[in-house]
């Protein structure tokens, strides 16, 4: 079973703009990994409603393969979040998108 990295777009009180919150997602469909992330970010704020400076509110940003979840610990099903920070242990990535 793989993944996926998604990125998610949260409006914070207090923030002056959306702040993408990463989350890695066990589940090989990519469209219910993305509503599985979405889902967890509603639970620490309000989504974006639209784009922000060329980032989808809920955007796919790597595959998770199963040697990388077993390496990381990611179970089939689970939804883990990773934070604000750049997740660069969980995917091969040169830099992070701008």
């Amino acid at each position: 079973m793989s993944g996926w990295l998604i990125g998610v777009l949260v409006e914070l009180p207090g923030e002056p703009a959306p702040i993408r919150h990463y989350y890695g997602v066990g589940f090989e469909d990519r469209a219910k990994s993305e509503w599985m992330a979405l889902d967890a970010g509603q639970l620490i704020g309000r989504i974006a409603s639209s784009p922000y400076k060329g980032q989808e509110p809920v955007q796919m940003l790597g595959h998770l393969t199963p040697v990388r979840m077993k390496t990381l610990g990611l179970k089939p099903g689970e939804v883990r979040a990773l934070g604000p920070n750049w997740p660069r242990r969980w995917i091969e990535v040169t830099s992070p998108p701008q």
